[in-house]
């Protein structure tokens, strides 16, 4: 296996179930193509149906395995089998495969399971050309999302250079694959249907520790559908759910969601992502046993107090327990781009610190931080100071919301794992966590989460969130009483809040809201 063409051979076993499941209505091809073919066992399972394709074409980068699936040749007594020694990349389908017969087409195989960003960071040279596949803003390529499954890229050439040829597409794949191939299909108006997601064992067959499936397609249909059954394996015959595009929006569980669609739509208050770094050793700290900050690297840092703050991480906004900090992190800028040569001589410790581990920040191959002043971070602004937050983990399969205030006189901030809306008081905070708590929040969310992922959680589907519609809908008692438990968790008692008179102010964005509604002080109880 090379993990840097992300090369996950096919069991035979599974390739049987595979044929099965795509033939066991009677269905045939008379051609076939496995762009990605390894070894060649599909090739070598195609020949075996009882009805084999006319002629079958395989593509395959490394030699050894060509020559492997070559010796399948000998097996094809009804089949002619053409072995095509290339980089699927560099193979233009429209005129690289000359069908020597015609009818129906199937492709079918299992693509590598890595992201571009991953070949990259392993120097693999197994990449496609760099374009800007998705059209995304230069803001979202930067910040990840340009990161895409090398099968995503795969599938989507098919569709582009096969949509004449009207195939059936088969891939197994991560189940994340198929619903990204579904929602791009439905913004380029591709011409998708008949799309299934049947879910195998990815641990079982491959060791990989990721939702995987058989996703299944028809290209070239009249009627174009942006949704797939889901089944729980191979053999099921009757679906789960239907996933895939509703209401221009992917979302989980199609049915459920419209139950909901009331409340998809946009939140009047930004959710904001923490602090970004890529120098964990240097940055975050935690205290030892006398109290005093170290890092990572067992290295005791002693550096200007003012440019620490607590920190809080997924694992730690995830649990069921009172929040704390037990973490702290270097914050170094208030704002992107902010020069920081400054901290040579305003926080001179600090900066000979940061300076003896120039090589970490050296090391951090984000673009984020190209031309950006040294030791630059990203996602911060003036909402990472703000005194009162509501959070939620991206990463743990469960909806935790959390309202959090100052400790030991200063806000708390999070890690990039993390999701937050900046509140100007903790009046505000109690409020809109309370809120977000709620069982319509709670229902709405889960019918278009999708908890297989492995970051279900994200400030896309988080913004989604009509706070406005919930307000309509929640019965205002059951607000109250969760907001006035949220405020004594904070550290306030004796007067309650009150139903604020101008909601609009209430749900006003920080740090606008500064000059919004607050509620009367409440008493606050001393820190423990």
């Amino acid at each position: 296996m090379s993990r840097d063409l992300g090369d996950f051979q096919t069991p035979p076993a599974l390739v049987n179930a595979v044929l099965h499941c795509l033939t066991r209505t009677g269905q045939c091809w008379t051609r076939a193509l496995e762009p990605t073919c390894g070894q060649g066992n599909f090739i070598r399972g195609l020949l075996e149906l009882e009805l084999p394709p006319r002629e079958v074409w395989g593509i395959e980068l490394q030699h050894n395995y060509v020559l492997q699936a070559q010796n399948t040749v000998q097996q094809a007594h009804f089949s002619q089998v053409f072995i095509h020694w290339a980089n699927i990349f560099q193979v233009n389908l429209r005129v690289d495969a000359p069908w020597k017969t015609s009818g129906p087409l199937l492709v079918v195989g299992n693509p590598p399971w890595i992201t571009n960003a991953a070949l990259g960071s392993l120097e693999s040279t197994n990449l496609p050309a760099k374009s800007n596949l998705k059209g995304l803003s230069g803001l979202e390529a930067m910040t990840g999302e340009s990161n895409f499954d090398i099968a995503e890229y795969i599938l989507l050439k098919l569709i582009r250079e096969l949509e004449c040829e009207q195939p059936t597409i088969a891939f197994l794949c991560k189940t994340s694959v198929a619903r990204n191939i579904l929602h791009y299909a439905f913004k380029a108006n591709l011409p998708v249907g008949e799309a299934s997601i049947r879910k195998i064992n990815s641990k079982k067959f491959f060791g990989a520790f990721v939702d995987g499936c058989l996703f299944c397609f028809k290209l070239g249909v009249d009627n174009p559908s942006y949704q797939a059954e889901v089944y729980d394996d191979l053999l099921a015959t009757e679906p789960l759910s239907f996933t895939g595009v509703s209401d221009g929006r992917l979302v989980a569980d199609v049915v459920v969601s419209k139950q909901w669609r009331f409340l998809d739509g946009t939140c009047p208050l930004s959710w904001r992502q923490g602090i970004k770094h890529d120098a964990a050793p240097v940055m975050e700290l935690a205290y030892d046993s006398s109290g005093k900050l170290m890092n990572k690297l067992g290295e005791i840092v002693e550096v200007e107090s003012e440019y620490i703050y607590p920190l809080l991480k997924s694992s730690d906004l995830g649990g069921i327990e009172k929040v704390r900090p037990k973490k702290a992190v270097i914050v170094t800028q208030q704002r992107i781009g902010e020069d920081t040569s400054k901290l040579a001589f305003t926080a001179p410790l600090l900066w000979r610190y940061l300076s003896r581990h120039q090589d970490a920040f050296d090391k951090r191959k984000s673009t984020i931080y190209q031309k950006q002043p040294p030791f630059a971070i990203f996602g911060v602004g003036p909402y990472t100071f703000a005194p009162y937050k509501v959070a939620i983990s991206g990463m743990y399969k469960r909806l935790q919301f959390r309202a959090l205030g100052p400790v030991d006189g200063k806000p708390v901030v999070f890690d990039d794992t993390c999701y937050f809306i900046a509140c100007v008081s903790a009046q505000q905070a109690a409020l809109v966590a309370s809120l977000l708590q709620s069982c319509l929040c709670m229902d709405f969310l889960n019918s278009i989460i999708f908890w297989d992922a492995k970051r279900p959680v994200t400030k896309k589907l988080l913004q989604r969130i009509d706070l406005h519609a919930l307000l309509q809908y929640e019965e205002k008692e059951n607000v109250l009483l969760r907001a006035n438990a949220e405020l004594q968790s904070l550290g306030y008692i004796e007067q309650p809040i009150v139903w604020p008179d101008r909601l609009a102010d209430f749900l006003e964005d920080y740090p606008a809201a500064r000059n919004g509604w607050q509620a009367p002080v409440q008493e606050k109880l001393p820190e423990v």
